[in-house]
This record gives C-alpha cells, sequence and structure tokens, in this order.
C-alpha cells in the first residue's frame, strides 16, 4: 500500500501565487506570508482548509519563501538506521515497529551489533547514525529490566548513552537519537555523546487519545508529555527535529494547532532544526490496517502550508520512501530535505517502504531544477552560526567533519560517486 498516485503537476514557480489563488481570502493570507508576515491561527485555518483548485497558489507561495530561505539546496543526511530495541511500553494503532519479548527474545541489539552496523555504514559514506528505540520498555518488561540490569543499566535510555559513545569513539558517524519523551536530565546526559536529536510531535490533539484513538494506549504519546521534550531540548540548546504524522484520524485544523504548537516553542528557542511531514502507511495486522491513507496533494498541501507558517529559515522535509512514485513533486510544495537515507539499512518503522538509490534522488532533484547536497545531522546554521548548540566536546570534531558551507566534507557517499 501506500500513496501510489501521481500527484499533479504544478505551475512553474515564476507564476504569482497570489494572482493564481481562486479565493481572495487565500489570496490575502499568501500576501501576507510572503511580505514576511506571521500567519495567525485563522489565516493559517483558511489556507490549509482552501479547495484544491488553491493547491497550486500555497505550493507556489510555499516555493518562493524555501528559494528566498535556502536557494537551490536541498539536502539529505547518508545514514544507518539503528533500531536499539524494538521493544515498547506504549501500543499505537499504526505501529508495526515494536515488538515484545516472546515476539523479540534478542530485546536489544548488543554493543557488538550496533558497531557492526555503525562501521558498515561509515565504509559506505555514511555520516548519521539514526538510533531510534521504543519507549521506556524497562517499565513494562520484566525481561527488559533484567537485560539492562546484566550490562548495568537502570533504563534504556543508559544504555543508549553507552551506545551512542560508543559509536563517537569508534567511527566517524554522529549519533542522531530518537528514544522518544524524555526529562530535561536524561536529554541532558544523550547530549554530550550525540549531535541531535529528535521526537515527532504528531500532533497535539488530545481527542486521538481517547478510546478508539490511535494514541488511546501509548502514555507518550499524549501531547503534554512529547511538548515538555520539545521544551525540554530548547532549553537544553539542543538541535532538534520534530513533525507532523498526517492521515491517523487528525483534522486539518488539528494539523494546524500541531505546526503552531511548533512554531511557538521554536520562536521561544530556536531549537527546533528540522520540520518533518510525515504521511500515513496503513500496515498489516494493526488496528489501522484498513484506514485510508493520505493522497499525494493532501501531503503538499500540509507541507507548503508548513512553510507558509514556519517561514523561510525552516528546514521541512518529506520522507521519499512514503511516496510510491512521484516523490519529487513534494519539491513543489517547498520542502528543501529529503531525510536520512541509507545505503545499508531498511527504515524499521515503514519496512515496506524502500529507500529510493541516493543516485536516483539526486537525478531527479536535479531535474526540478535544485541541487541535491548531503549533510551532517546538524544543519550547516546551527553547525557554523549557533555553536552553543552542540556539545562542547563535540565542536570542534563536528565541524572538521563539515566542508566550509557546513556540509559533509567531501560531497556524496563514496559509492554513490563511483556509481554517477
Amino acid at each position: 500500500m501506500g500513496v501510489s498516485m501521481s500527484p499533479p503537476s504544478l505551475p512553474d514557480s515564476g507564476l504569482d501565487p497570489v494572482r493564481i489563488a481562486h479565493t481572495p481570502a487565500v489570496a490575502a493570507a499568501l500576501e501576507r506570508a510572503l511580505s514576511g508576515g506571521a500567519l495567525s491561527r485563522e489565516e493559517t485555518a483558511l489556507v490549509i482548509e482552501c479547495p484544491d483548485e488553491d493547491v497550486a497558489a500555497i505550493c507556489a507561495a510555499a516555493r518562493m519563501l524555501r528559494d528566498r530561505g535556502k536557494g537551490r539546496t536541498v539536502t539529505f543526511s547518508p545514514k544507518v538506521f539503528i533500531p536499539l530495541t524494538r521493544l515498547c511500553r506504549d501500543v499505537c494503532g499504526y505501529c508495526t515497529f515494536r515488538t515484545d519479548p516472546r515476539s523479540d527474545p534478542h530485546l536489544y541489539l548488543t554493543p557488538e551489533q550496533v558497531l557492526a552496523v555503525a562501521k558498515a555504514g561509515e565504509r559506505l559514506g555514511c555520516r548519521e547514525a539514526l538510533f531510534t528505540l521504543g519507549e521506556r520498555p524497562e517499565q513494562r518488561f520484566p525481561e527488559a529490566r533484567a537485560w539492562l540490569a546484566r550490562r548495568g543499566h537502570r533504563s534504556t535510555l543508559s544504555y543508549l548513552r553507552e551506545m551512542a559513545a560508543l559509536v563517537l569513539r569508534e567511527t566517524a558517524l554522529w549519533p542522531h537519537l530518537n528514544p522518544g519523551t524524555m526529562t530535561r536530565a536524561e536529554m541532558g546526559e544523550l547530549r554530550e555523546v550525540s549531535a541531535s536529536m529528535g521526537l515527532m510531535l504528531e500532533n497535539v490533539s488530545e481527542r486521538l487519545c481517547r478510546p478508539g484513538g490511535p494514541h488511546e494506549h501509548a502514555p507518550s504519546k499524549h501531547p503534554r508529555a512529547r511538548i515538555r521534550t520539545l521544551e525540554a531540548a530548547g532549553a537544553l540548546r539542543v538541535p532538534f527535529t520534530t513533525g507532523l504524522l498526517i492521515g491517523i484520524g487528525e483534522t486539518r485544523a488539528e494539523r494546524v494547532e500541531t505546526l503552531l504548537a511548533i512554531r511557538d516553542a521554536h520562536a521561544r528557542w530556536g531549537h527546533v532544526q528540522e520540520v518533518i511531514i510525515q504521511n500515513f502507511r496503513a500496515k498489516p495486522a494493526t488496528p489501522m490496517a484498513s484506514a485510508p491513507e493520505p493522497g499525494a496533494l493532501e501531503v503538499q498541501r500540509t507541507a507548503a502550508v508548513a512553510r507558509l507558517v514556519l517561514g523561510p529559515a525552516a528546514n521541512i522535509q518529506v520522507p521519499p520512501n512514503l511516496t510510491a512514485r512521484g516523490f519529487e513533486v513534494y519539491l513543489e510544495a517547498g520542502i528543501n530535505d529529503w531525510g536520512g537515507i541509507s545505503p545499508l539499512t531498511i527504515d524499521y518503522v515503514n519496512p515496506e517502504a524502500p529507500w529510493p538509490q541516493i543516485s536516483m534522488l539526486r537525478a531527479q532533484t536535479e531535474a526540478a531544477g535544485q541541487i541535491l547536497r548531503p549533510r551532517l545531522p546538524v544543519y550547516p546554521e546551527y553547525l557554523l552560526d549557533r555553536t552553543e548548540f552542540i556539545a562542547p566536546a563535540l565542536r570542534d570534531r563536528l565541524r572538521s567533519a563539515a566542508d566550509p558551507e557546513g556540509y559533509v566534507k567531501g560531497g556524496f557517499p563514496r559509492h554513490e560517486v563511483a556509481s554517477a
């Protein structure tokens, strides 16, 4: 399954978005955004609910803002995916990443397994080690507690810190950590061994946590818990990735509230380095196996509104592997990043969705008139201009891994250069 329809091609970016908008109120909101004004809640709601015939106009405006802030550069992060543990205390209605001790008796990756993946990725030119793991499994499973105790740890986050430090010490990869909700103290410990961290806000609607909702049995998906983590990352000056998961039963109005929550947090702290607009994929043997997936036009609409709300400086991503074909159309909605792409490991969260070949990603990006460049887990503006967001012990080494513009030194992974 997946977003298999070919999205419509949108008008040339040289067209005036305000003039091609069919709805006067939409035109007025676009004019405000293009003049540098912050869209209000009411204006954002109006734009996201615009008729389909106006999606072309909002995408054209989003491209204009993207080009002002990012030029023609589109980025990706060459990575390996390290699923440290798939045990999780939560049960989400759409997830197949989660396992339990009966289905996954190994419980956690060992240090040897972690290092083997990282070193294999290093040989292929990867620079990011993406640690993704279930939420605090030791709180639910005695087997997890026992496994950790045998290795001198009381929590999964403590073990994660050891493994991130191992990758830092033994390879040239940079850990990016996605361990779920964290306290400020926990995040402070992890900051010392990671380049960046992330947590998908998904949606701030408490309605999705009620009986029958996708987050009914997932306490860490409660909006307050996730917003606390987002705020803690800001207070600690952690370069942070967050975003929306669209198509899980939320309304467009609830997407607006989520985007505004991200904008507000970033206005306070300046730490949101990347916002992902991720489309839901229905998976067999889950409660949401029959739920409809958002079409490509809906993804375009949401990505374009994210750009209008967050502005020209924001880094906005749509994962290319979650659209069966035609993913390059999201460039027309004002995105400037494709996220992590692995030449080695699958997407364990969406195993049915293979990564595009980096050579194909490059060709499609260039065909759209953009320039594809590999980046580190920390975006160039944080690495070069906002060094307070990098742990002091990592600053010099991280900066030495980048070229003068803050991108990956040496350019594309070696195997991609050889095959180009």
